[in-house]
């Protein structure tokens, strides 16, 4: 997974799974755009993404998470629910306000 800390009025969190970085995914009416500078960041396994994911909600960050991988992960760390998953062409994906 990569991962990818944006600094701004609060932090805006990036994760997606390492290989959906650069890629574009498109239905009839939505389109799911992974851009490299948006998302791509440090490469980071489960068990340290799990640690930061639940120290960022910590500190009110927002997050946009795409991919198998990477919502797993969000959904382990208590981030998002598995309602709060969409879905583009297959690929997962969720957004988080806190």
């Amino acid at each position: 997974m990569q991962i990818k800390i944006h600094e701004s009025y609060r932090k805006v969190v990036a994760l997606c799974d390492s290989e959906l970085v650069g890629k574009k995914f498109e239905e009839e009416k939505m389109q799911l755009d992974v851009r490299e500078n948006f998302y791509k960041g440090d490469e980071i396994d489960e068990e340290h993404v799990l640690e930061k994911l639940k120290q960022l909600a910590l500190d009110d960050a927002t997050f946009n998470i795409v991919g198998e991988k990477a919502v797993k992960a969000a959904v382990k760390a208590g981030i998002i629910a598995e309602e709060g998953v969409g879905k583009v062409s297959g690929v997962p994906f969720a957004l988080v306000l806190l």
